[in-house]
């Protein structure tokens, strides 16, 4: 229980309503698409490609160890940026100054990607732009806890998972055509990323946290408050662990697509670098359609565990069928059928981890969700590590990833089951 001291420290809600409500629910989806875009259009397509230029021989330990390295920067930015932006006292509000600042710094880091031509340099960069923009998402993702009642987050969750889904889908498939182009292409997602989200914050003016009471930063007790006690909280503890095995199966697969393709399948580089364009079309339409649908239905049922279950199993079968089907035609079939699962789980995902923060944590919803972000950003750690180790030991044999991934997957599913304080 809160006591009453802890109380006056927690905002009061401010929900939006009305025209208000659709146009941060609207800014919130094109914001989303454009930073995912962003990361699987550079994570994806450019960086593999760059590095392939810098040094062929190496281009898998290489960008395994890029991975390694980013997600333990990320790791450590996002919840800590989520816990200051909680402590953060302006006329802007909490949250408006880590997403505007944020953005403009990681947008020039990341124009700054495109010149380097060593490994080194290169990632000294992109670890910048990385842990600016996740110093940006953790401010961006509470918004949903701060401004939307809980009976309409599964709608902006459907509408922010179309956008991660589309953004995604939509990343791989400009960077693939435009891979010939690098200084054009890194331009393209830092410039939008930047004017996006510069826009954001003009059109949804935040209401002023001046007035909130000052809450100073005692080192020992803000780095403990960081651990959040599974005993205490099973929920949040099951939806950590969701989140922790599907990241680490879908990014085991995510990381080395290009590869995959190329070495896989057969295509080469070039053909894959269109393929995985191509690839993207089919994905974005199923992801679009499984992510509004769900997110519309999750909030007229008030029901979020079906959809988050279902998407998981779903994600599952598409990397069966990359076992089963080693050819183009098969990763057709795996574009389509990841795009509808992963649509699925993460439209309803967000509205869901925003269920399970603890009661007692009042004001410290930016820091509570950073802490679930870690669920995606140590499998970016662990995951392409864990990849590599695999073809290592099977022979460059890409099918060891894709029973691990399988098995994970359809782990996710089990973990949200125990779940009870969400239906």
């Amino acid at each position: 229980m809160a006591s009453a001291a802890d109380t006056k420290l927690a905002p009061a809600p401010s929900y939006v309503l009305g025209p208000q409500r659709l146009k941060l629910q609207l800014s919130l989806t094109v914001n989303t698409f454009l930073l995912l875009a962003l990361y699987s259009g550079v994570l994806g397509v450019l960086l593999p490609n760059q590095l392939a230029e810098i040094d062929p021989g190496s281009k898998e330990s290489n960008l395994a160890l890029l991975f390694f390295i980013t997600s333990i920067f990320s790791t450590l930015a996002t919840p800590i940026s989520g816990a200051l932006s909680d402590r953060t006292r302006s006329r802007w509000g909490r949250r408006t100054p880590w997403i505007a600042i944020a953005s403009l710094i990681g947008s020039l880091a990341l124009f700054g990607v495109s010149f380097q031509t060593s490994f080194v340099s290169l990632m000294v960069l992109w670890i910048m732009a990385a842990v600016a923009y996740n110093s940006m998402q953790p401010a961006m993702t509470t918004l949903i806890a701060d401004r939307f009642a809980p009976e309409h987050r599964g709608t902006v969750s459907g509408l922010i998972g179309a956008g991660t889904t589309a953004g995604l889908t939509a990343g791989t498939f400009v960077a693939g055509y435009l891979a010939g182009e690098r200084v054009l292409a890194y331009g393209l997602f830092a410039g939008a990323i930047a004017a996006s989200c510069l826009a954001f914050v003009a059109i949804n003016r935040e209401p002023s946290s001046e007035k909130l009471p000052h809450r100073p930063i005692e080192w020992g007790s803000f780095f403990k408050s960081f651990w959040i006690s599974p005993r205490q909280h099973p929920d949040f503890a099951w939806a950590f662990a969701s989140r922790f095995f599907i990241y680490m199966g879908y990014q085991a697969v995510a990381a080395f697509l290009l590869y995959i393709l190329a070495d896989y399948i057969g295509l080469g580089l070039a053909k894959a670098n269109i393929a995985i364009a191509n690839m993207a079309l089919i994905t974005l339409v199923c992801s679009i359609v499984a992510s509004l649908v769900s997110g519309w239905l999750s909030d007229r049922w008030q029901r979020r565990k079906p959809f988050v279950v279902l998407g998981s199993l779903i994600m599952g079968i598409a990397m069966v069928v990359l076992l089963a089907i080693p050819t183009m035609d098969g990763m057709w079939i795996y574009a389509a059928v990841i795009g509808a699962g992963y649509g699925m789980f993460m439209s309803i995902d967000t509205a869901l981890m925003t269920q399970v923060l603890p009661k007692s944590a009042l004001g410290d919803e930016g820091k509570d969700l950073g802490v679930l972000t870690t669920a995606i950003n140590i499998p970016q750690i662990i995951s392409p590590m864990m990849a590599l180790a695999l073809l290592s030991a099977f022979d460059n044999d890409y099918r060891a990833i894709f029973w691990a991934a399988i098995v994970f997957v359809f782990g996710s599913a089990l973990c949200v089951l125990p779940i009870r304080s969400v239906r």
